[in-house]
């Protein structure tokens, strides 16, 4: 099983989740398109559902099964690799029915009295499957990205795209003559779909790789597993209570912007149409460059855990340095991009122009967001994954009571969903941040952080200067796409005039181990 190097690997990642998130962003434009604010708003009210039962159904056993795999792993104790993956798997497949189950009941109670539209059912239903199939992909990611092996984790995410996106426009126009709500059920359908070919394709590869014969005494390889059981939970719970965490905030998210926008008179359509702008058109663009940040957690957990098993407490610092750095770089033109291109953004994407304020009052904080994978990625390599916990709670118990305080007054109302959206964005990043430095001593330069502070003030008034005085005679999309290039180059140039990445710090990405 072939391995990569921590920025080998992350790069493999980044390539992967550029064109996933490309594709993602098309297949978001298809639906705003066919499904419009309102059908887009019940497709995304389901979403959270979604999440909170496949966080329980994973159990976090993705992020113990990479770590445990990279230790064994640099033990050389394949016959441990073993046990690990057949007690994930009997694990994840008792939660995964007992889950399906649960929903089939709970979700006429979900769409009716919690998410206040009745129409929700009908997404809520077709994201029933989804439950068994994430959980045995996640078993297996977890396998192959504890052996560093980030290939099939990349290429399964391009291939569940290319599939969602060749079927969400079929599934949503051949229910759309039932009504928007059986639409929103068929953009679901067609990210199951994705999902499915995306698991093929690693049951495959895993059947094509093992280094052992897998399923050769498979159930008496559970017998006596005590201990096995025991050191995935350890890992395991923890990670599950901070993702818990943040999907069961994210869960009970539409059910209090909808009561708040209802206690501020907003009524039940509009609410979901102002809900659908905010998580379906604002959100997936602030979350632009996390296909990057997700590449680094990915990587950075089981290069971490590796290097705490051997000791190496110097590289540990010198990961944690990197990870952020790349991070903040990332994050910075995207920043500038999101808040002097906002209009321009959410007119070509979407034709709502309405959405543009949610989006400049947003993007500065995204910054804090792009730090936070990676940081809470370091937390549970470094075995602190409780730390993690309660800094995810602690965020989301903030960020829930200030959707309700603000959402719910009439000044505010749905932009204060997303001013305390952005409260949570920050505090979840500081606490993490201060816990790493609590436990490990790791600091960050401060003059790395002063350089591309300046290059991101700078590249912001280029970008106000050029979208205000040149191509004023060309046409709305080429123009912004021209004035995008201008400011993405010249944040490129100065990046690497201010030495933020070296020449030679790249060509690590393509050097083998």
């Amino acid at each position: 099983m072939s391995k990569q190097s921590f920025l080998k690997g992350t790069l493999i990642l980044i390539i992967a989740g550029f064109f996933t998130k490309l594709l993602g962003f098309i297949n978001r434009m298809v639906m705003a398109r066919i499904l419009g604010p309102e059908g887009v708003g019940l497709y995304m009210m389901a979403i959270p559902t979604m999440l909170l039962l496949l966080t329980l159904t994973q159990m976090g056993l993705p992020v113990a099964i990479a770590k445990l795999v990279a230790e064994a792993e640099a033990r050389n104790e394949s016959f441990r690799i073993k046990k690990i993956l057949v007690v994930s798997l009997g694990i994840t497949g008792v939660l995964s029915i007992v889950f399906t189950v649960s929903l089939l009941l709970l979700a006429p109670i979900i769409a009716t009295t919690l998410l206040t539209d009745t129409r929700a059912i009908y997404p809520l239903y077709a994201i029933i499957p989804i439950v068994p199939i994430i959980a045995l992909s996640s078993v297996l990611r977890g396998y192959f990205q504890g052996l560093q092996n980030m290939k099939p984790t990349a290429y399964g995410q391009v291939i569940e795209q290319i599939v969602r996106i060749t079927l969400v426009a079929v599934l949503s126009l051949a229910f759309l003559p039932l009504g928007i709500e059986y639409a929103a059920a068929g953009a679901m359908l067609s990210a199951i779909c994705g999902e499915l070919a995306s698991l093929l394709y690693m049951v495959y590869l895993f059947k094509a790789k093992k280094p052992f014969r897998f399923r050769k005494q498979f159930f008496s390889s559970m017998k006596g597993e005590k201990k096995t059981f025991s050191d995935l939970i350890t890992i395991a719970l923890p990670t599950t209570g901070s993702r818990l965490i943040g999907t069961t905030a994210l869960f009970f998210e539409p059910i209090v912007v909808a009561q708040s926008l209802a206690l501020a008179g907003t009524a039940t359509i509009i609410a979901t149409q102002q809900y659908g702008l905010l998580v379906g058109y604002v959100v997936p663009l602030l979350t632009l460059p996390t296909f990057i940040t997700y590449s680094l957690s990915v990587s950075l957990l089981p290069n971490l855990s590796e290097a705490v098993a051997q000791q190496k407490h110097m590289l540990v610092h010198h990961r944690l340095e990197q990870a952020i750095r790349i991070s903040l770089l990332s994050g910075g033109i995207c920043v500038v991009i999101l808040y002097v291109f906002a209009s321009e953004l959410m007119t070509i994407m979407y034709h709502a122009p309405e959405a543009a304020s949610l989006l400049k009052i947003m993007a500065p904080f995204a910054l804090f967001l792009y730090l936070q994978g990676p940081l809470q990625a370091a937390l549970q390599a470094l075995n602190y994954a409780k730390v993690s916990m309660m800094n995810s709670l602690i965020g989301a118990i903030i960020k829930t009571s200030a959707i309700f305080a603000l959402a719910s007054n009439p000044s505010f109302g749905i932009m204060g969903a997303a001013l305390a959206i952005v409260v949570g964005f920050v505090l979840v990043t500081l606490l993490h941040f201060a816990s790493i430095a609590k436990t490990t001593g790791f600091f960050f330069h401060i003059i790395p952080i002063i350089k591309l502070t300046l290059l991101i003030v700078a590249t912001g008034l280029l970008a106000n200067l050029l979208n205000d005085t040149l191509f004023l005679t060309l046409s709305y999309t080429v123009r912004a796409i021209l004035n995008i290039g201008l400011t993405t180059t010249f944040y490129l140039l100065g990046m690497f005039s201010l030495q933020l990445i070296t020449k030679a710090e790249l060509q690590l990405f393509t050097r083998k181990r």
